[in-house]
């Protein structure tokens, strides 16, 4: 039997892929390659997971690929609606972000309420200014996003004492439903992004939500930038309607040096990096060396994502 042939979408550095040697015929690919390569391809790895290459490459004619796996959490860049309605596998890269981007949401929660922010501008301008910070344990949180990542932030943030109610698309046991989340969100100290973007959740973040929010609340977005109306969040900000806010994802990425987010006040501004830490690309390359082997071997796959419904759905809750 032939080797089957993998194509990687590629970017630098490169997926460490050794341990597909004599097993996998690997080839490499950019964005302005990958459509005239697609045909002949087994396997899709999309490792450049900012691209949109795939979903502009996937409508045009022959064969493709069996299965397509993201290095990614988010599967919004690829899918389209041919390979939607495909019979083509996709899988994401759970496993490999939840626990960085709940500790990095803390972080953000923790710093808002001891005013490190604050702090840093005071000691830049050598400034010693006594103030009162606020104590995490008690306040109440939202999290919007009830898939791994947000359930991974609800359970640091029950640690620091903090109540937290998760919202997903539908109601279950210990998770509510979107219908819930305009009662939340007004009572919430703390209002944390980390759903999917899917046409129900874009731009669901905008001026009406932000007026709901206690005047005290921060709002985060470790999501999907298209989640929030960024000119509503701004005037939000500027009016004072909310205290703070914090994005790591972005409308358009990389931010620009132009963009008005920069000089909002109260808003930290992060690079998308919340999921990111030390060897997070090793950790990647391995992750999908071990899924390729289940899929040689014809067991299944884990991480599958629901075409429909554009997310790989939780294995706890099955949504």
């Amino acid at each position: 039997m032939p080797e089957p042939t993998l194509l990687v979408l590629d970017t630098d550095p490169s997926p460490r892929l050794g341990r597909l040697t004599g097993r996998a015929t690997v080839r490499y690919t950019d964005e302005a390659g990958l459509a005239a390569r697609l045909p002949a391809a087994d396997v899709l790895l999309v490792w450049d997971f900012t691209s949109d290459a795939v979903r502009a490459a996937w409508p045009g004619a022959g064969p493709r690929p069996a299965w397509v796996h993201t290095a990614s959490a988010g599967v919004d860049r690829l899918l389209c609606p041919e390979l939607a309605a495909s019979d083509t596998v996709v899988t994401n890269a759970r496993g490999i972000f939840e626990r960085p981007i709940a500790e990095y949401v803390t972080g953000l929660v923790l710093a808002f309420a001891k005013d490190l922010p604050g702090t840093l501008e005071l000691q830049h301008r050598r400034l010693w200014r006594h103030r009162e910070s606020a104590q995490v344990a008690g306040s109440r949180a939202v999290v919007v996003g009830a898939g791994p990542i947000g359930r991974e932030i609800t359970r640091l943030l029950i640690a620091l004492g903090v109540q937290v109610a998760l919202v997903g698309r539908r109601a279950r046991r210990t998770v509510h439903g979107v219908a819930d989340l305009d009662r939340l969100a007004a009572m919430a100290d703390w209002v944390i992004c980390a759903a999917p973007l899917t046409e129900s959740t874009r731009a669901m973040f905008d001026a009406r939500f932000f007026g709901l929010m206690q005047p005290s609340a921060r709002f985060i977005n470790v999501g999907r930038g298209p989640l929030v109306v960024e000119d509503d969040l701004v005037a939000a900000l500027r009016k004072r309607w909310i205290a703070g806010a914090a994005l790591d994802v972005f409308e358009q990425e990389p931010l620009g040096p132009r963009s008005p987010l920069w000089d909002v006040p109260d808003l930290i501004v992060s690079p998308h990096m919340s999921g990111d830490t030390a060897g997070w690309r090793d950790r990647l390359g391995e992750q999908f060396v071990e899924m390729f082997e289940l899929w040689a071997a014809g067991a299944p796959l884990p991480n599958v994502v629901d075409k429909r419904r554009g997310y790989a759905p939780a294995p706890e809750s099955g949504d």
